[in-house]
């Protein structure tokens, strides 16, 4: 495998950008080695500046769910942007994608686009706090809501790849305002209310944990989590930045059952170009100025090619069965890495959702932030090498979600597998 252009890329980005990337695990830090540079992508595949073929389950983080370039969603980014990039007015674009979201997710009665999943975390924060009156969050350990200041307290995702339980730069006085709870621990999430629910503006979660690898919810915790913040007059807040639109046509939300009060997006929205969004009950999101007094504002808000990229995303995902068929493909992944690691004596286990999945170094199951600590970080760093030198790219960190698209067929499940049962022998 060759990597002379990345590696003399990765030494100049080193002089200017800090760690030589725009994103903390882009890096490869945690892995270890050096990362390589995309040139293209197409499909399933993602192809590097020094020629090197990939089948890709990263996926843009997880924007690709119809796989890289799909021409339907370039040739309405074509289309779109042969009128102009941006207006700083209003477009047409805008309201299609705030009506597309409200009938896919009933629970959002209005909704406001921003230009990322942090920005959209961030005003749904804003929005609670100021609805209610109140100061103090909640959050979970190993769930990553961007890196806004109130998010940085035993976070998942880069944060935990890179052993930083929080970061320099968060006053202590807005730290103290964020309360983390055990993701599925009942009895912690009662207690906690019991104590302090009057205090709570909002309880925000991922329903599936995307940022510590993938856990999923026990039965019955986020319709528990809905009760409590009921109760007692929090809002709930679904971070679906990750799962919306992808572990169901309606998100988490739809999959579970549950009706969330404010419900943020990223990613799929986009379809790869920068994109968020938050929505959620008429009467909250009217306080959202310049409807209400709670200040939010954005100057590429509602791009028109973004929310091009992103409608024509959301139109392919509307079709019958997509989602069976992405459920389907991450089965056959799964279960398939499952029994290669058998073969090979290899300790290991996954979680899955439609079109995300976990890998852990260790026995089964997987259900809290412990279980995922508990994995076999430097066997995970190992297997990943082992992989990507057999042409199969996956989530450089022992703590990130893997992604499965519709691009991904028949033959690029083969081929990972096969790459694995050699990876796993390697590691074993």
């Amino acid at each position: 495998m060759k990597t002379d252009r990345s590696h003399e890329l990765f030494t100049r980005a080193l002089e200017l950008i800090p760690g030589g990337v725009n994103s903390p695990v882009r890096a490869f830090k945690s892995v270890g080695g050096e990362p390589f540079f995309a040139q293209r992508a197409e499909g399933a595949y993602l192809y590097d500046v020094d020629g090197n073929r990939y089948v890709d389950y990263v996926g843009s983080w997880g924007p690709m769910i119809a796989g890289h370039a799909h021409p339907h969603v370039l040739e309405a980014v074509a289309r779109t942007m042969r009128d102009g990039l941006s207006f700083g007015v209003p477009n047409p674009l805008e309201v299609t994608m705030a009506e597309t979201i409200a009938r896919l997710v009933p629970s959002c009665e209005m909704v406001r686009m921003v230009n990322s999943g942090t920005e959209a975390t961030l005003s749904a924060i804003r929005l609670a706090r100021g609805a209610t009156g109140r100061a103090r969050i909640v959050k979970f350990e190993g769930c990553y809501h961007g890196h806004g200041d109130s998010f940085l307290v035993k976070a998942g995702s880069g944060v935990m790849t890179l052993g930083l339980p929080n970061s320099p730069g968060v006053p202590a006085a807005l730290a103290d305002l964020t309360l983390t709870l055990p993701y599925n621990d009942f009895d912690a999430a009662t207690r906690l209310f019991e104590e302090i629910g009057q205090e709570i503006a909002a309880l925000i979660i991922e329903p599936i944990v995307g940022n510590a690898n993938c856990i999923l919810p026990r039965e019955g915790y986020l319709q528990h989590l809905r009760a409590l913040c009921t109760k007692h007059g929090a809002l709930l807040i679904f971070d679906e930045v990750m799962t919306g639109f992808r572990v169901a046509l309606g998100g988490a939300q739809a999959r579970y059952g549950i009706t969330p009060d404010l419900s943020t997006f990223g990613k799929i929205i986009g379809g790869g170009m920068p994109v968020g969004a938050y929505g959620g009950r008429r009467e909250l999101m009217q306080q959202i100025a310049p409807a209400g007094p709670i200040y939010q504002a954005g100057t590429l808000s509602g791009n028109p090619v973004a929310m091009a990229a992103g409608l024509a995303t959301l139109d392919l995902i509307q079709a019958p069965g997509f989602h069976d068929g992405l459920e389907r493909r991450t089965h056959a992944l799964c279960e398939g890495l499952e029994a290669a690691a058998r073969e090979a004596g290899v300790a290991f286990c996954t979680t899955r959702a439609p079109g995300m999945f976990g890998l852990y170094f260790r026995e089964g199951p997987v259900e809290t932030f412990e279980d995922a600590k508990a994995s076999d970080t430097a066997r995970f760093n190992r297997f990943f090498h082992a992989m990507l030198r057999r042409g199969v790219y996956l989530a450089p960190s022992a703590f990130e979600a893997g992604f499965v698209s519709s691009a991904h067929g028949d033959a690029e499940i083969a081929h990972t597998l096969a790459a694995a049962r050699e990876a796993f022998a390697e590691v074993a």
